[in-house]
Order: C-alpha cells, then structure tokens, then sequence
C-alpha cells in the first residue's frame, strides 16, 4: 500500500538549507514498527506521521528519529503545520490560523502566518513549563564534545538538562571558533549517559552580529550525529536563559542560528514571557519550504 509522504526544509526559505522533514499527512493504518521503518528509510533527524485526533484537537501526530519516538521536537511540529496548510488540509489560510496538535509530551499549538509575501510562517508554543534536570561537571562536558575544559563556561550556568517538553543537556561556549571545533566524543558520550544523563547535547554562544544565538546540536545515540535546527533545544535554551535572567519580568527574544557548520543554515526565532519570576511562555518559529513529493510503499 502507498503512503503519500512530503519533505520539507524547516527554519529557512531556501530550499537545501534548515532541518529536513519527511511528512505523512494521512498515516492511518500503519503500525509503529512500519512507522519506525519509514523514520529509518528517510533517515532525517525526525519525521512525523499524522492521524485523525483523539481529543477533540486538529491532528494527533507522532514524530520518530531513525532510531525511536520522541513525545515532543521542534521543527516536526513547524514542518508538519506547514505541510498541512501547505497542501490544503487545513482550509484557507488569509491571515492566521492557531492549530493544535495531540502529541506524547501533552497538546502542542502552532500559529500559521501568511505573511506579506504570501509565505507562511510557523510558531509553536512548548507544550511544557521549564523544568531543570541534573547537572554534570565541565569535565564530563568538554569530554564528550572533545573541548578543553576552558572552552566552557559557566557564568550564567553550569552544563544542564534542560526540557520544555524533550529534554537536552544544555552548555555554553567561550566563542564561535569553540563552537566550531566541537565533535562528539562517544566515550565521553557514553560516560554521561552512565551518570544518567541525557546524551543529546545542545551547545551555544551568545553572538554579537546578526544573531543572538549561535548554536549546535548532537544525538549521535538517536542517529543524528548532528542536526541543523533543533527547535526543541532552543525553546528549552530560550526558556533557561529567561530563567537566569534577572529581571523578575519581562518579554524577551532571541534569534538563533544553526547548522551553519555542516552546510544547511537554519534561523529560529525563540520569545519568551517572564511573570513574577517565572517563565510562563516559550515559544519558537521560522519559515518552511516545499522540496519534495511522492508515495512510500508499505508491506
């Protein structure tokens, strides 16, 4: 049986730049293994498989790496709303329109924009509050991504978990050329995952040019070795950084690039609210575009 599936390139307008995602629009009847099959064969950091919803909602979707499901991520939910309203699924779209999708780590929503020049433009809110995990030693840290303990840094706060809805182990760098040389070390890797540690590591510096942000990701355990926009791990930054800062309220933005090193540029755009000390809101958006088409066959 064929299965119409789209890809497209998220957090950028140019096609061959961003984060790749394979969608199912119309993924009734398949199992999760068949489901874990299709992620394997088109091999992207996620791809999504979209169902008739459960709750009441707009669609149920669940999103698989090569190598497992994941409860929540990114650039799934902002391609996937994309292609959606893209193909026509979700009717017409004038000027906006707020979806929400059924999805493990809770309902994600995301806001469609058509934009002034007639593109669309995709916001997620995170599905969860900040929360803060375990954190390890600059030592492990700098291991497992073949840096010299001096390369980090830990004035605003030492190597975390972090999650607002999938967790990552969130660290900053000294500067760009840091960034740069940073390679997954497996055995460092593997050390930390024995701590009990999440082994999916989102490196950052803060930026003085166009961008506030510079950032990049490695899941080598999930098959990614690297990703070149990873929404999720911004939103959880954007929201850690919130969390640090020291005005007790406050809107704050944030604009991030990614993938820069390996060759596929993505921009993010992260905001957050701040009430009364507390990060009440994270949320994180960019533009998609249409590469590809066809149907996979299945059984």
């Amino acid at each position: 049986m064929g299965y119409r599936y789209f890809i497209c390139d998220v957090f950028t307008d140019r096609r061959f730049g961003g984060n790749q995602l394979a969608v199912l629009p119309a993924a009734e009847g398949l199992s999760d293994r068949q489901m874990q099959q299709i992620a394997r064969e088109f091999n992207f950091a996620e791809s999504t498989f979209v169902l008739p919803p459960e709750q009441g909602h707009t669609r149920r979707v669940r999103i698989f790496t090569p190598t497992r499901e994941v409860p929540f991520a990114g650039h799934p939910n902002i391609g996937t709303a994309f292609v959606l309203a893209s193909i026509g699924e979700l009717g017409p779209i004038e000027q906006s329109l707020t979806v929400t999708f059924e999805e493990g780590a809770g309902l994600v929503r995301v806001t469609i924009e058509r934009r002034a020049d007639q593109k669309l433009w995709c916001e997620l809110s995170a599905p969860e509050q900040l929360s803060i995990g375990k954190r390890i030693s600059v030592e492990a840290l700098a291991a497992a991504v073949s840096l010299g303990v001096d390369e980090v840094v830990t004035t605003t706060h030492m190597p975390l978990v972090v999650s607002v809805g999938l967790p990552f182990l969130v660290a900053e760098l000294r500067n760009r050329g840091a960034l740069e040389r940073a390679r997954s070390n497996m055995a460092g890797v593997d050390a930390i995952v024995a701590q009990g540690v999440v082994p999916d590591i989102h490196l950052y510096v803060q930026s003085n040019d166009e961008f506030a942000i510079r950032a990049r990701m490695f899941a080598p355990l999930d098959g990614v070795p690297e990703d070149p926009a990873t929404g999720s791990a911004n939103c959880a930054l954007a929201a850690l950084l919130t969390h640090c800062k020291p005005e007790s309220d406050g809107d704050f933005r944030w604009r991030i690039a990614q993938g820069v090193e390996m060759g596929r540029p993505s921009v993010l755009e992260a905001r957050t609210e701040k009430r009364d000390g507390r990060v009440t809101a994270t949320r994180i958006g960019g533009a998609s575009v249409l590469v590809s088409e066809g149907t996979i066959e299945v059984g």
